[in-house]
């Protein structure tokens, strides 16, 4: 299950969980995420990136968010233009309070474009971690 929050809305993801441990998300390219070099704003990349990782996830028993992001990179790879961009993001290794994450984001050519690794609290364990 998902979490449906205004801002994906917004940014138009798309979610599709592959198992347990893998999500893809992909999000159409709208105008306002290009930036004046005329490529996709690393923000908007590193956002997708940030929200497939932690839609690996899932939500707690009340249904609200079950992990938060403690750090991400993000590497660029190659311009990213297209009609959208598509985020893999794979679990590394689940923890009790942090879990590992990657992920790579592709073109509509199938072109890597990014890769990013996450590392994500349970919230529940959030006083004990940071």
């Amino acid at each position: 299950m998902l979490i449906k929050q205004p801002f994906d809305e917004f940014l138009k993801f798309h979610y599709e969980r592959i198992s347990e441990s893998h999500m893809k998300v992909t999000l159409p390219i709208q105008p306002l995420f290009i930036n004046s070099a005329g490529l996709v704003h690393g923000g908007i990349i590193s956002t997708l990136a940030d929200v497939a990782m932690g839609n690996i996830f899932e939500p707690d028993e009340n249904q609200m968010q079950s992990v938060v992001t403690a750090d991400l990179k993000v590497s660029f790879l190659k311009r990213a233009t297209g009609e959208y961009l598509i985020a893999e993001a794979h679990l590394v290794k689940r923890g009790r309070s942090l879990s590992h994450t990657d992920c790579l984001i592709y073109n509509d050519q199938d072109q890597v474009v990014a890769k990013a690794s996450g590392i994500f609290v349970t919230i529940k364990n959030i006083g004990n971690t940071l």
